[in-house]
């Protein structure tokens, strides 16, 4: 990584990140055998396993301006991911009600709050 964030927060976020992957692909795997939601459940496993893919390329961008431009894919993946998430739940294929689905969404809440908040650091020169 170029030295963009400090060591704390690059640490948080690859790991938040991983662990929202993990979560995203176990509740894909529910959605097909349960439900056999095949369409937007691969919408789903792409943009939530995207995030902490660039996450991760990002912690050895070539420059600084390599670093913003996958923390910024990072972050536009996980609104996606949220958008997947509200629309499973309104079409009834997650109950909006249950536990695991809220802690999904926010989850998918805080990583987008702190990705924001890296790229408009890294953009300002922190």
């Amino acid at each position: 990584m170029v030295g963009v964030v400090n060591a704390a927060e690059s640490n948080c976020i690859v790991t938040m990140s991983f662990d929202f992957a993990v979560r995203v692909v176990k509740l894909q795997q529910f959605l097909v055998k349960e439900h056999k939601e095949y369409v937007l459940s691969k919408q789903l496993l792409r943009s939530g396993t995207s995030i902490g893919a660039n996450v991760n390329e990002a912690q050895s961008g070539q420059s600084k301006a390599d670093f913003i431009a996958k923390m910024s894919i990072a972050s536009k993946e996980a609104r996606e991911t949220k958008y997947w998430l509200e629309l499973l739940s309104e079409t009834g294929y997650l109950d909006k009600t249950q536990p695991h689905v809220v802690s999904l969404l926010t989850q998918s809440e805080a990583l987008i709050k702190i990705l924001t908040k890296i790229v408009k650091s890294s953009q300002a020169g922190s």
